[in-house]
């Protein structure tokens, strides 16, 4: 039973070094995730803040990440053009978006009392 759940990780470590190696994005959220953690840092927030932050962060991760896989999916499945295939791709790219979106805004929230104040 624990080599299963050994093995899970590996799994999930083994996609999270394709993402980080295959995604330009990738490297982009995660400069954006130092930065933030260096600030997190600097203005010692409180244990809340953190949680927003923390929470926002592993949203535009986790969509980074399942657009990615969505993407991998979709290629293999039909290589060829398909407008389908192309809605998918954007809808997924859309999510990432969003997610960044909202994690920026969050970030806006937290840090502005600290910067402004």
């Amino acid at each position: 039973m624990l080599r299963g759940r050994i093995t899970s990780f590996s799994y999930a470590f083994a996609g999270l070094w394709v993402l980080i190696r295959t995604q330009p994005n990738a490297w982009i959220h995660g400069v954006a995730t130092l930065v933030v953690i260096g600030a997190g840092m600097h203005f010692a927030l409180p244990a809340r803040d953190w949680a927003l932050l923390v929470g926002a962060l592993g949203l535009v991760w986790m969509g980074e990440a399942l657009n990615t896989a969505i993407e991998f999916v979709a290629d293999a499945a039909v290589p060829e053009q398909h407008l389908l295939i192309k809605h998918a791709k954007d809808i997924a790219a859309a999510a990432v978006l969003l997610a960044s979106v909202a994690a920026a805004l969050i970030g806006v929230l937290v840090f502005a009392p600290h910067v402004l104040g």
